[in-house]
């Protein structure tokens, strides 16, 4: 099931969007649907580093340690 969904964009962002689903032969609906589908992966990507980061159980290794452990 789909959900309808209104956004206001600034003209420039509305012509290239337009621009790009002229040039891909996709419909800007698919455009911005792709762009935020790949938008949230990126913060839950983020999210996860940070908790990580964050994760003082989690060991911290210095370059050369993580260089030497790859083989480089």
């Amino acid at each position: 099931m789909s959900v309808a969904l209104s956004v206001r964009l600034p003209e420039s962002l509305a012509k290239e969007l337009k621009n790009v689903a002229l040039l891909t032969e996709r419909p800007k609906s698919f455009l911005i649907q792709k762009a935020l589908e790949n938008y949230l992966q990126d913060q839950a990507d983020l999210q996860i580093a940070l908790d990580r980061l964050r994760d003082t159980s989690d060991p911290v290794i210095t370059i050369e340690e993580m260089r030497k452990e790859i083989g480089l």
